[in-house]
C-alpha cells in the first residue's frame, strides 16, 4: 500500500484523513526516470501475464491440492501435515485450515476476480474448519490466516457496499477471524506478555494436551509482528482484548532494547526478556518488527509507534547501514560486525524506507540487491558481502517484488518496471512446472524444491500486478488501505473506529515522554530530493560498478602439480590421489591406510607402529594433520551440485532436480550442452553386474539403485551397455537434499580413466520424482547438466506450445560471473573421501559457496579436490584442532540462523 504521506506530519497526533491530500507530493517525481518509458501497451501485456500466471498458481493449487495447506508442485498434490516428511519448524505454517485459499482471498479481490472471490469466501465458510488438534505458530497464523481472514473481510464488506456482489454477505469471515483470535490468545499467558512461538489450535498451550508450553524463547519478529492484524480484529469487533496484548507485546521489545545502541536482538527468552541471540540486523527474526512499528503508526494514529520506530531507524543508519549493505551486528558491540553474509529476507527494507521518506538510502540497497538477483535470476536465500551464493535456496520470496514496488510509487522511474518485468519472466523460465510454480533448490543449478508457498500467492502476485496495472485496472483506491507483511488489505479507516483500550498490566510505558526531534523525518519534496530527471540513476550506477568488480576476470590455469621444496614430506595432503598406485604405496610407508566405505567414501587412518621407520611416521602424522586441516577448509565450501531437468512432455524443462556429481566421467561442468537421452532403468536396477537389457539401455541414461557394489562398477556396466549416461537413486526410503548434503561419487580406488560417461546421483525423494514420472509417460527425456538450461534455448527450432517459452526468448542482461579456474588451492587431484554424511544436515546448505561472483567458481581440473573431504583423524590419539572448534561454531551459528528463518519465514 502506498501511504507515504502518511507519516509525514512531525505533530503528534496526525491521522490519515488529515494527510490524504498531500500525497501528490511524493508523486511529482512520476516520469522523471532516466532511461525510455516503457509503452503502456507493454505495462498491460505484463499487466495480463501476471494475471495468467495467478491463475495457474491458483488452479493447480484448487485442482490438486485443496482442501490440504499447501500446493506441492512437483508432484500435484497437496501438502497434509502428517501425511508428508516432516519438515521441522516450516510445517508449523500448516494447519489443516486450507492456508493457500484463506491467503489468496484479498489477491483475488486485487486482481477482479470478483466471482472466483465470492467462490472462494463460500469454500473457506463451508469447509474450513479451525478446532484442530495441531501445533500451529503463533506469527505465520497470525500473518497468513488470520491477516488472510481480515484481508478478506475487508474485501467482502468493499464489494458489498458496491452493491452488486457479496449482498449475501453478513461479516462470516469476521467471526471466522475472531474465533482464530481467540484461540491464539492463550499464547500471551506469560508473564511479560510476549507470546509463546506455538499454539495448539484446540487446546491452547501448557497443557498436556497442547504438546506445547514448554518453550521458552522466541524471535522478536514473532512477537512483534502481531499488532496489525490484532488491532484490526479489535477495531472491526469492537473487542479491545486483541489489540491490547499485542501493544503489551511491542511495549516489552521496546523496554529490553539494548540501551546504548537502541537496537533488539534476534531471540529472546519470552519470560525473563533475555537476549538469547544478541546478533540485530533487519533480516530474519526482526525484519517485521520495525515493519510493523511504523505501519502501525500509519494505520492507527499513534505517535508512540512512530517514535519508537525513529529512534530504531537511525540506530539502523548508524551500525547496520553500511550503503549498500544491511550487515548485522552485536547489539552491545555495534560496531562489530555478527557475520558476513546477508539474508533474502531484508529485502523489504528498502520499501520501509520508501514509507520512512529515505529514498536514496533505499535505492541503493534496492540496486545492490537487484545487481546480486540479475546474476543468479533469483535472490539467494542468503549471500556475502562479495555477492557470492551462502545459501542458494530461494522459495519464491516476495520482498524484492515489493520494495521494487514502492520505489516506482516514489520515483515513477520506468527503471523499476523493467526490474519487475525481470523477475515475471525469471518466474516463468525458471520456477514454473505443470503444476504451478516451484521453489527454487539451488539458484546456481535451476533445481527445483516440490514447495509453493501461501505467501507467493498472497504477496508476489499483487505486488507485481500494481506495478504494471493503470488506477483504472484497480477496483479500488489502493490508498485507502496498508499492507500487512503477508501483504493483506487492512483498511486505514480503521484508525477512525471507536476504541478506548485500558492499558494492559504491566504495561511500563503508560506516560512515555515523546521527543519531538524523533519526528523530524517526514516524507520529503521531491522536487528538492529529485532535483533532475538522472537522480535515481546517479545513485544506482556506483551500486551496479560495485557489485560488478567483485566479478574477477579468470585467472589462467597454473600447472596442477605443487612444487616440492626441500624439507617438505614427501606426499602432500594436496598431491593425494585415492586411484593413484604410487601415493597408496607411500601412504602404506608412512602407516596411513585407506579404507573403502559402503556408501563410495574412504577413510584414511594412521597406525604410527606399521610406518617403515620413524622419519616416514612423522611425515604420515603430517600428512593427517595437512588432510585435517584441508578437510576443515574445505567442508566450509559448498558442494557445487549437478541438475537433472525433465525436459520431455509434459514437463519441457520445468522439473529441474538436485544431484551429486561423481569424482569420474565426464565432468558436466566443463560442457556446455550437458547430455541429453530418454530414461531406462537398468536390469539388474542395482548395475552391479553385466546388464540384461542391454538393448533398451543402449543410447539412453541408464536409471540405478544405489547399494550393493561401488559407483565406479555401476558406472562400468551400463557404459558396457552402451548406456550415454547415468543416474543413481539412493536406496534409503525418505532421503532428500533437504535434509541430506550431497556428496561426490567416489571411485573403487583404482584407475577410473576409462569411464567416460557422466554418472549423476539423487536422493530417493528426487528420484521418486523420475520414477513417477516414468511411470506415468512411456518416454521421460532428461538433460544431464551443470544448472538448468533456458528452455528457449533447449527447444530451439523444436514444435513447442508458445505459451510455455513466452518470456523466455529474450537474454539475460548479464551473465554469471565467469568461472575463475585458478582460485582453489589445488589442482588436479581428485578427493580421497566424499562428503561425510556425519556432518550437520545443514553443511550443503551452510557452507558458503564458492559458485557465485568472486571468480571462484570452481577448481578447474581438479574439481574433486575441494569437495568435502570425509573429517581424517588419528587412532592414536584425538588430536586438539582450533580450527576445527571454530568451524564447529561457525556451523552452530549458521544453523540456528537458518534454522529461524525456516520458522519464522519473515
Amino acid at each position: 500500500m502506498w501511504t507515504p504521506s502518511v507519516v509525514m506530519g512531525p505533530a503528534r497526533g496526525f491521522r490519515k484523513v488529515t494527510l490524504a491530500s498531500l500525497l501528490p507530493l511524493l508523486l511529482l517525481s512520476a516520469g522523471c526516470g532516466v532511461g525510455r518509458a516503457m509503452p503502456r501497451e507493454e505495462r498491460h501485456r505484463l499487466r495480463d501475464q501476471v494475471v495468467e500466471m495467478f491463475d495457474h498458481a491458483y488452479q493447480n493449487y484448487m485442482d490438486h491440492a485443496y482442501p490440504a495447506d499447501e500446493l506441492m508442485p512437483l508432484t500435484c498434490r497437496g501438502r497434509v501435515r502428517g501425511l508428508e516428511p516432516s519438515r521441522g519448524d516450516v510445517d508449523d505454517a500448516l494447519g489443516k485450515f486450507s492456508l493457500t485459499l484463506i491467503d489468496s482471498l484479498d489477491t483475488l479481490a486485487l486482481l477482479n476476480k470478483t466471482e472466483e472471490f465470492e467462490a472462494a469466501v463460500r469454500r473457506v465458510l463451508s469447509d474450513v474448519r479451525l478446532d484442530n488438534d495441531v501445533v500451529v505458530s503463533v506469527f505465520e497464523t497470525n500473518i497468513r490466516v488470520l491477516g488472510g481472514l481480515l484481508g478478506g473481510h475487508s474485501m467482502a464488506v468493499l464489494l458489498r457496499e458496491g452493491g452488486q456482489h457479496m449482498l449475501w454477505y453478513q461479516d462470516e469471515l469476521l467471526h471466522m477471524a475472531k474465533d482464530l483470535g481467540l484461540r491464539l490468545l492463550p499464547a500471551f499467558n506469560t508473564s511479560s506478555g510476549l507470546p509463546y512461538p506455538r499454539v495448539n489450535l484446540r487446546h491452547g498451550v501448557r497443557g498436556p494436551e497442547t504438546r506445547t508450553g514448554t518453550e521458552t524463547d522466541t524471535c522478536t519478529a514473532c512477537a512483534g509482528t502481531i499488532i496489525l492484524e490484532f488491532a484490526a480484529l479489535s477495531r472491526f469487533t469492537g473487542d479491545p482484548v486483541f489489540e491490547a496484548h499485542a501493544r503489551q507485546a511491542m511495549d516489552f521489545l521496546w523496554e529490553k532494547r539494548q540501551r546504548n545502541s537502541n537496537l533488539v536482538g534476534t531471540t529472546i527468552n519470552i519470560h525473563s526478556g533475555v537476549w538469547v541471540r544478541k546478533d540485530s540486523g533487519v533480516g530474519a527474526g526482526i525484519d517485521s518488527y520495525y515493519e510493523y512499528l511504523l505501519k502501525a503508526y500509519i494505520l492507527l494514529g499513534d505517535d508512540l509507534f512512530l517514535h519508537r520506530f525513529n529512534i530504531h531507524y537511525a540506530s539502523i543508519m548508524k551500525y547496520i547501514s553500511q550503503p549498500p549493505l544491511l550487515l548485522d551486528v552485536h547489539i552491545h558491540k555495534p560496531l562489530l560486525p555478527a557475520r558476513n553474509w546477508m539474508d533474502s529476507l531484508l529485502a523489504f527494507f528498502p520499501g520501509l524506507q520508501v514509507l520512512k521518506g529515505d529514498i536514496h538510502n533505499a535505492i541503493e540497497t534496492h540496486e545492490m540487491l537487484y545487481q546480486v538477483t540479475k546474476k543468479h535470476n533469483f535472490l539467494p536465500e542468503a549471500f556475502t558481502t562479495d555477492f557470492r551464493v551462502h545459501w542458494a535456496q530461494h522459495p519464491l520470496r516476495p520482498e524484492f517484488a515489493e520494495s521494487t514496488y514502492f520505489l516506482y510509487k516514489a520515483t515513477g522511474d520506468p527503471y523499476y518496471l523493467e526490474v519487475g518485468r525481470s523477475v515475471l519472466e525469471n518466474l516463468n523460465r525458471f520456477a514454473r512446472v505443470p503444476c504451478g510454480f516451484a521453489a527454487m533448490k539451488d539458484v546456481r543449478t535451476g533445481s527445483h524444491e516440490d514447495r509453493m508457498d501461501s505467501f507467493f500467492l498472497a504477496e508476489m502476485f499483487k505486488y507485481l500486478f500494481l506495478l504494471f496495472a493503470d488506477k483504472g485496472d484497480l477496483p479500488f483506491d489502493v490508498e485507502d488501505y496498508i499492507f500487512t507483511t503477508e501483504a493483506h488489505l487492512l483498511p486505514l479507516a480503521l484508525s477512525t473506529a471507536p476504541f478506548a483500550p485500558s492499558p494492559p498490566a504491566g504495561n511500563t510505558t503508560t506516560g512515555e515522554e515523546l521527543d519531538d526531534s524523533n519526528f523530524d523525518w517526514s516524507c520529503p519534496n521531491t522536487r528538492l530530493l529529485f532535483p533532475d530527471p538522472a537522480f535515481p540513476h546517479s545513485v544506482r550506477e556506483p551500486i551496479r560498478i560495485a557489485v560488478h568488480k567483485n566479478c574477477r576476470r579468470a585467472a589462467p590455469r597454473g600447472d596442477s602439480g605443487v612444487g616440492r621444496g626441500a624439507g617438505t614430506p614427501p606426499l602432500r595432503a594436496l598431491d593425494f590421489m585415492a586411484n593413484n598406485p604410487d601415493h597408496l604405496e607411500l601412504l602404506r610407508r608412512m602407516g596411513v591406510n585407506l579404507l573403502h566405505l559402503k556408501d563410495g567414501r574412504v577413510q584414511l587412518v594412521q597406525h604410527a607402529t606399521q610406518a617403515v621407520s620413524a622419519v616416514a611416521a612423522e611425515d604420515g602424522l603430517r600428512f593427517m594433520q595437512e588432510m585435517m586441516e584441508l578437510s576443515s577448509q574445505q567442508l566450509k565450501e559448498q558442494l557445487p551440485p549437478r541438475a537433472v531437468q525433465i525436459i520431455s512432455h509434459p514437463f519441457f524443462g520445468r522439473v529441474v532436480l538436485t544431484a551429486g556429481p561423481a569424482q569420474f566421467g565426464t565432468d558436466l561442468s566443463k560442457s556446455s550442452t550437458g547430455v541429453q537421452g530418454s530414461v531406462a532403468v537398468a536390469e539388474p536396477y542395482s548395475g552391479c553386474t553385466e546388464l540384461s537389457n542391454t538393448d533398451l539401455v543402449a543410447g539412453r541414461i541408464a536409471l540405478l539403485q544405489r547399494g550393493g557394489c561401488m559407483f565406479a562398477e555401476k558406472a562400468r556396466h551400463i557404459q558396457r551397455a552402451g548406456a550415454i549416461g547415468g543416474i543413481v537413486v539412493d536406496d534409503s526410503q525418505g532421503s532428500s537434499s533437504d535434509t541430506a548434503p550431497l556428496f561426490q561419487m567416489a571411485g573403487d580406488g583404482h584407475s577410473t580413466d576409462d569411464i567416460t560417461l557422466p554418472l549423476l546421483f539423487l536422493f530417493h525423494k528426487e528420484g521418486n520424482i523420475l520414477l513417477e514420472a516414468l511411470r506415468e509417460h512411456r518416454e521421460v527425456g532428461v538433460l544431464l547438466s551443470d544448472k538448468a538450461r533456458d528452455r528457449a534455448a533447449l527447444f530451439k527450432g523444436k514444435a513447442i506450445a508458445s505459451s510455455i517459452l513466452e518470456s523466455s526468448v529474450d537474454s539475460q542482461e548479464e551473465e554469471d560471473c565467469p568461472a575463475e579456474e585458478g582460485d582453489h588451492t589445488v589442482a588436479g587431484a581428485p578427493t580421497p573421501s566424499a562428503q561425510s554424511h556425519a556432518s550437520s544436515k545443514q553443511l550443503d546448505e551452510q557452507a558458503e559457496s564458492k559458485k557465485g561472483c568472486t571468480g571462484e567458481d570452481g577448481p578447474g581440473d581438479g574439481e574433486g579436490v575441494a569437495q568435502g573431504r570425509e573429517p581424517m583423524g588419528t587412532r592414536t590419539g584425538d588430536m586438539d584442532n582450533q580450527s576445527d572448534d571454530s568451524m564447529l561454531t561457525d556451523w552452530t551459528e549458521d544453523r540456528e540462523a537458518f534454522q529461524q528463518m525456516d520458522k519464522d519465514e519473515l
